[in-house]
């Protein structure tokens, strides 16, 4: 395939994304710098040192551990706010009080939530979605009680306070005995003097009865001591960085909303983008009969209502005005042909793809080879999409690109189908802002699409849109 000459086939999806990674804060090995880049001062020195010498001096590392330290208090604050009001409002079900008692319960547990997502945020580098708000069905006290009691949301808020603690303990514990082992056998050469000094012994007593005790006090000792600290002192980030692991999947599962909410709003979105795309569709087919082929009809028919008049009287200004209104005739069917070709063209229906492509690459102003490798035919609302992405990205290459040559590439691979159009010509190209191709991103994205762009300046350009593939 010509795809492969090109070599973007054997690229994982990641390193279409790689760069984005790193413009917002993390590097290639995952550390995070809270979105201010590496490449500005003392940190660009920093980041040329291995990542395991590195990782203690971090802020990342000292944000991370940060957050484990005020988990603990926060952890406390939950479990006990949780299990509190629980219990309390479990208990006074047997009155009416229990009732709003555990919609407090819930509604205190959804406050202290929305205090982590944003802890997290802010220490830990997650965003996490903002889950969906309580809808009562009218403005009264009953029914946000009632609107409270049934989220899903809140419940899974209070389930957190009551997970968290058990977990906080465990992290506080750990990853504040890691640093705090790591860093005091580390620096022990510089303040051993404080035992001989204020405590009266040789160093850090290892062993004492009564009659023998053992200290780290000679030069050999001390280098051990310190070097088994700096070992500590390396493992400390990855020890944190695992307990916060946990910690991001808790927060992310249970404040973050939840699967069905985040599906149906990216509906409700991609719902709006349809209805967006198509009114401006039917506004475009309606400017172009307007414009075109219903002026031309409307000049034709006031063309042969003169020559009908002249037909008695002058039978050759009649026979060339209507000659003339046979040519007018011709090209107003010629532009229905091109408008009904830009709403569906009927060679995609009858032969697909590979037709339908070859008879747009034909139209370009440049030599464009099309390569279509379909064992079957997709469903005909993809196959359009991919038709329009492909006529769309041609007309740029055509009007912007500066191309001598372009390139159409169309394949499956597993549930995706895959369009790619390369051209050789000044680059440059960027799918934001207004342009043509981050409307083309969103009506990509309405179908559960993708559209990556790599146009560097001075080119090539080469645009890949992913669909998903339906069966006809």
């Amino acid at each position: 395939m010509a795809t492969h000459q090109y070599g973007y086939r054997e690229q994982s999806d990641a390193s279409a994304y790689s760069s984005s990674y790193e413009d917002h804060g993390y590097g290639s090995d995952g550390s995070y710098d809270g979105g201010r880049g590496a490449g500005s001062g003392p940190r660009r020195g920093l980041r040329r040192l291995p990542a395991g010498l590195r990782a203690p001096i971090e802020g990342r590392t000292w944000r991370e551990f940060g957050y484990l330290m005020l988990s603990l208090p926060l952890g406390i604050i939950g479990f006990v706010w949780a299990v509190t009001m629980t219990s309390l409002g479990m208990g006074l079900l047997i009155t009416f009080i229990g009732v709003p008692v555990l919609a407090a319960a819930l509604a205190g547990s959804r406050g202290l939530g929305a205090l982590e997502r944003v802890r997290a945020r802010g220490l830990l580098g997650v965003e996490v979605g903002t889950p969906e708000p309580l809808r009562p069905r009218t403005g009264g006290p009953m029914a946000w009680i009632g609107a409270t009691l049934k989220s899903g949301v809140s419940w899974r808020h209070l389930l957190y306070g009551v997970l968290h603690l058990p977990w906080a303990v465990f992290g506080f514990a750990v990853g504040l005995s890691f640093w705090a082992t790591g860093w005091t056998m580390l620096t022990y050469p510089v303040w051993r003097w404080v035992f001989p000094t204020y405590v009266g012994q040789d160093g850090i007593q290892l062993y004492g009865d009564a009659g023998h005790a053992v200290y780290l006090d000679n030069p050999f000792e001390i280098a051990v001591t310190a070097g088994l600290g700096l070992l500590v002192t390396l493992a400390t980030p990855w020890v944190i960085r695992a307990l916060t692991t946990v910690d991001r999947v808790m927060v992310v599962g249970l404040l973050g909303p939840s699967r069905l909410a985040s599906r149906v709003v990216e509906l409700e979105s991609d719902r709006g983008v349809v209805a967006d795309t198509a009114a401006a569709d039917l506004r475009r087919i309606e400017r172009d009969l307007h414009d075109g082929a219903q002026a031309r009809l409307v000049s034709l028919a006031m063309d042969l209502g003169v020559a009908k008049e002249k037909l008695g009287e002058d039978p050759a200004t009649a026979a060339r005005m209507v000659d003339e209104a046979h040519g007018e005739v011709k090209t107003a069917l010629q532009e229905l042909r091109d408008l009904a070709r830009g709403i569906h063209p009927a060679v995609l229906t009858d032969r697909g793809l590979d037709a339908a492509l070859s008879a747009v690459a034909s139209r370009c102003a440049v030599p464009v080879q099309v390569e279509v490798d379909l064992a079957e035919r997709p469903a005909p609302a993809i196959e359009g999409i991919a038709y329009f992405t492909v006529s769309e990205l041609l007309q740029n290459v055509s009007e912007h690109s500066r191309a001598t040559r372009a390139m159409v590439d169309v394949w499956r691979s597993q549930d995706r189908l895959m369009v790619q159009v390369y051209d050789n010509g000044g680059g440059g190209a960027v799918a934001s802002g207004s342009s043509g191709l981050a409307a083309l991103a969103g009506r990509l994205d309405a179908v559960d699409g993708i559209l990556v762009v790599e146009s560097p300046t001075g080119g090539p350009t080469r645009v890949t849109a992913e669909l998903p593939w339906r069966r006809a």
